[in-house]
């Protein structure tokens, strides 16, 4: 007979990577996911843009010109 399937590894914390808690959802801890908050707050995560880049996603100089 073969052994049954592996277990999928358990799911991490995303700061400090112990093993998640389910109240606390990415996080093991309200210390972990008050850490994430503060980065948030902090502007530490940030999506880049470029400064060419219009708000829907087309290039500036593409745009035409208004009246």
């Amino acid at each position: 007979m073969s052994d049954p399937a592996p277990s999928p590894p358990a799911a991490t914390c995303a700061i400090c990577g112990k093993p998640r808690q389910p109240k606390f959802r990415a996080f093991c801890s309200k210390r972990c996911a008050d850490v994430d908050l503060n980065r948030w707050l902090k502007g530490v995560y940030a999506v880049p843009v470029t400064e060419n880049d219009d708000e829907d996603g087309d290039k500036a100089e593409d745009a035409p010109a208004g009246p």
